[in-house]
């Protein structure tokens, strides 16, 4: 006779599989179900065993046991790793292309806790790859919007929102009660925040990014692995580094990355398989590769090395070389608003406008001015007279930075970057202009 305890479930599994190993199909079938829920138990019995109750009940149910039928049958998950999963609280930074994928799996694997970090609102450019949002979530906050797939999807999660900035002032507290951090941010200091933050609370990083065709993912920060920092020890200068929104990304990008990041949460909750602890799997969508690079933990790492000198959390965006204004936008003495542009255009005070954006974007929207594409400024600098004032444009402000940069490295010194770019200008000055 069958046990009534879970002790008798897991024999009564192994029983079954050992007299049925080429029969797995037979698993599938719905009278194997049925067999579990007897196993299980049902209701009317549950409601003799004395619980306390303010602590969640972790029994699978009768409905949780038909869901996750096909996570009971593989012997490497099983009721004790959907027990797992069921009890695990994982957290996710950024419920955007990375985090949209992420968040809808394993919302359906049965995660039981899911908290969510976002301060931004849908857009309609976020839906070529964020997808799960909609057309009609464009302009509602991102978490009321993801909240709501979740539970649609799996209305037994728990999800937990945060609508704010993570920061040095938060985070630790933000991360404290979830058992793993995964990284759907899209800027460098986000990432050395995440990491440290990780490191300090001694909790697992599952880091993923993406950039036009390419994408990359690794398992940071557990107890025997490297960090972030042993990959990357120093950021890149901020003006080398493109954004999505800058480069664009493939649409479908974020889900192949999202996903193996969640593969790798849902293989670190149930104690299987081999992490990418100590290894970074990058991806080619264009050649459709995927190629793989170990790396170590850096004994002189200053966050996970013998001699850590990270104890607290830092001032990320200084130690990224980064200044922003309270948008978050990058800014500086050499920069102008779109509103003042626009009244420097309507007087017609001979300055010379010049868009530093690619062809194919110059198609899409422009405002008019000389259009000479970043690439090509060192060729075409001795046609721009130095004793003009010169402006800059591009789409966010980032490229247009850069040439600043270079102009006055050259000698100009009447030279203003539009804060935004092209974009702010759609917002701010002329909503009929196209946003892309």
């Amino acid at each position: 006779m069958m046990q009534q305890n879970r002790k008798g479930v897991r024999d009564s599994e192994r029983s079954f599989l050992a007299r049925y190993p080429s029969r797995i199909e037979d698993c599938i079938s719905s009278q194997f179900l049925r067999i579990l829920e007897k196993t299980v138990g049902r209701p009317s019995r549950m409601k003799d065993m004395k619980q306390d109750p303010l602590k969640p009940d972790f029994d699978l149910s009768n409905e949780e046991i038909r869901r996750y039928g096909r996570h009971l049958i593989l012997p490497e998950v099983a009721l004790e790793g959907q027990m797992k999963l069921k009890r695990a609280s994982v957290i996710l930074v950024g419920v955007g292309g990375l985090g949209s994928p992420l968040a809808l799996y394993l919302a359906a694997a049965g995660v039981g806790t899911i908290g969510l970090i976002d301060f931004d609102v849908v857009e309609h450019s976020n839906l070529q790859r964020q997808i799960i949002h909609t057309t009609d979530d464009v302009g509602r906050s991102k978490l009321h919007s993801a909240e709501e797939r979740i539970r649609a999807i799996n209305p037994n999660a728990r999800v937990s929102t945060f609508e704010t900035k993570l920061s040095s002032r938060n985070a630790l507290e933000l991360f404290r009660e979830f058992d793993i951090i995964v990284d759907g941010t899209d800027n460098f200091p986000a990432r050395y925040l995440i990491n440290d933050a990780c490191v300090l609370l001694g909790k697992a990083n599952i880091y993923g990014s993406i950039y036009r065709f390419q994408g990359q993912v690794s398992v940071l920060s557990t107890k025997e692995g490297p960090c972030y920092r042993c990959l990357y020890p120093e950021p890149p200068p901020p003006s080398l580094v493109p954004s999505c929104s800058e480069g664009g990304v493939l649409g479908v990008l974020p889900g192949i990355i999202g996903t193996i990041q969640g593969v790798e949460t849902l293989k670190l909750i149930l104690g299987i398989g081999d992490s990418l602890v100590g290894r970074l799997l990058l991806f080619d969508a264009l050649k459709m590769k995927f190629r793989e690079i170990t790396f170590g933990k850096n004994p002189e790492c200053p966050a996970c090395g013998d001699r850590p000198s990270v104890r607290e959390l830092l001032d990320y965006d200084a130690f990224c070389g980064i200044a922003a204004d309270q948008s978050g936008l990058m800014r500086s003495d050499t920069s102008i608003t779109v509103k003042e542009l626009q009244t420097r255009l309507s007087a017609g005070d001979g300055m010379v406008l010049v868009d530093v954006r690619e062809p194919h974007e110059h198609r899409i929207v422009n405002i008019g001015g000389r259009f000479i594409p970043l690439g090509d400024l060192p060729r075409h600098v001795h046609e721009l007279d130095p004793s003009q004032e010169i402006i800059v444009l591009c789409h966010h402000g980032v490229r247009s930075g850069r040439a600043v940069e270079f102009l006055r490295q050259a000698g100009f010194r009447k030279v203003w970057n539009v804060e935004g770019g092209i974009d702010r200008w759609s917002i701010e000055v002329d909503d009929s202009l196209p946003r892309y």
